[in-house]
């Protein structure tokens, strides 16, 4: 996967940083000489000194063979503008950070696929909206050994199963069940239909398993 992202401090490098020891092309562009200066010496991936609010840097970047573009820099218009930019190159997936909750709308009505704010911009999450793109992460719980997770239910394998037929197992158990915007405690004669969101308690080591179960 080839991810483009904008914004060198703190959030960015950390983001590019799990990226590359996942195995993925990175791209960072930072505007500051000195933020620029210092992620080219902490990441072993392409950094490029320029304005990601610019065509020329964004196409020095290839923006265009982007999977995914970022935009994590602490400007909210910075961000915009470079979203609405990178949108004229049919990227799979483009992620925004957002510093005033106010300026949320703005992004959506432009398309942004996520609007990310300040308490969600820890580049562990923003890394999690890339590789499981249809997962959000909310807790890790104990000591790493248990995830919650909030999936769309989405696989015609499990669409008008009762949740007593698919939940509980041995790893993992559907905690509620969101329907309409009404969020129940699951009974076991309730139907998952398409659409509705569940918040599922799972064990790590079987979050890609349960999550193909619900979403593939």
């Amino acid at each position: 996967m080839y991810v483009v992202i904008m914004g060198g401090g703190r959030v960015g490098i950390n983001l590019a940083s799990s990226l590359v020891a996942g195995g993925h092309d990175v791209t960072l562009i930072e505007n500051d000489s000195k933020l620029c200066n210092n992620a080219a010496s902490e990441l072993d991936a392409l950094v490029i000194c320029g304005s990601g609010t610019d065509i020329k840097t964004l196409e020095e970047a290839n923006v265009g063979d982007a999977d995914v573009f970022v935009a994590a820099t602490g400007f909210d218009e910075a961000n915009l503008l470079s979203c609405i930019l990178v949108k004229e190159y049919n990227i799979k997936k483009i992620i925004a950070r957002v510093s005033n909750p106010d300026h949320e709308d703005a992004f959506k009505k432009v398309g942004i696929d996520d609007v990310i704010s300040p308490e969600l911009t820890a580049a562990s999450y923003l890394e999690k909206l890339i590789i499981r793109p249809k997962i959000a992460d909310l807790i890790i719980i104990g000591k790493g050994n248990a995830e919650l997770l909030e999936i769309k239910v989405e696989n015609k394998n499990v669409l008008g199963k009762k949740i007593k037929d698919v939940s509980p197992t041995d790893d993992f158990i559907i905690a509620a069940l969101y329907k309409k915007g009404e969020i129940t405690i699951p009974k076991k004669e309730d139907v998952l239909n398409k659409g509705d969101r569940i918040s599922i308690l799972v064990k790590s080591k079987a979050v890609k398993k349960t999550a193909k179960l619900f979403t593939e």
